[in-house]
């Protein structure tokens, strides 16, 4: 049986008119693997992301998560299916507590999850010492590590099938992005199916199994780390059809 979780196939997307930002664009993640995309500021990468999650609706093609197809579905539905977006721009609510984070994406659907809530939150705070002092905080008044740190933990709290991670590390101090890379690590471990983007390429094609580069909406090149090996930089610019 096929390992594979989440599959774009052929897809083509776009934000208006006859203007396609992704041209039958094709990749897979797997269960417990972690697939890496790099490209360039304006490759597609953001709109890939949310033409999986939803937010906009593909031309051509299909989206299937274990086989089942989602293309189009509304973003809120999608947690039902087991996919989670941990998106670069914040997702928390603000003005609610970091205990409020935490258990709204489960409280909100008690009847499939009920049981398993006060489990889950006492596990995710187990796994995010740095939190537990803070559950009565507001949110918004934590600081920019923090925060992440509280967006992985409500994907900690869900454990979805697939999560999709959009620039993880952007604005981080290195030590709290350490810490979040290997969160991306334990993810996978325990058998979640990762599709990572992150400006810090080097970072992305040491932690993926596989990688894809987007390049003007296109999937120009594909492969394995081993494949990336060398003058990583030197492959990249070609790949993407840099002139030196």
């Amino acid at each position: 049986m096929s390992d594979t979780v989440l599959e774009m196939d052929g897809i083509t997307s776009g934000y208006m008119g006859d203007i396609d930002v992704l041209r039958s664009v094709s990749l897979s993640v797997r269960k417990g693997h972690i697939s890496g995309l790099i490209g360039l500021n304006g490759a597609g990468k953001s709109t890939l992301f949310k033409t999986i999650y939803g937010f906009l609706k593909p031309k051509a093609g299909a989206i299937r998560l274990e086989g089942q197809d989602i293309s189009g579905r509304p973003p809120h539905t999608l947690i039902d299916h087991g996919l989670w977006y941990i998106p670069q721009e914040s997702s928390l609510f603000s003005y609610l507590s970091v205990e409020e984070n935490l258990r709204l994406p489960l409280e909100s659907r008690h009847k499939q999850f009920g049981h398993l809530i006060e489990q889950r939150f006492q596990d995710t705070l187990a796994h995010f010492p740095v939190l537990r002092e803070k559950l009565k905080s507001q949110a918004g008044d934590l600081s920019g590590g923090q925060q992440k740190s509280l967006e992985f933990a409500k994907a900690y709290m869900v454990q979805p099938r697939v999560c999709l991670i959009d620039e993880p590390s952007i604005g981080l101090a290195p030590k709290v992005a350490s810490e979040i890379f290997q969160w991306i690590k334990h993810f996978a471990a325990s058998g979640m199916g990762i599709l990572l983007v992150d400006h810090n390429v080097r970072r992305v094609v040491s932690l993926s199994d596989h990688i894809y580069v987007l390049s003007l909406g296109e999937i120009t090149a594909s492969g394995s780390p081993e494949d990336f090996q060398g003058d990583l930089h030197a492959q990249v610019k070609e790949w993407l059809g840099i002139t030196f």
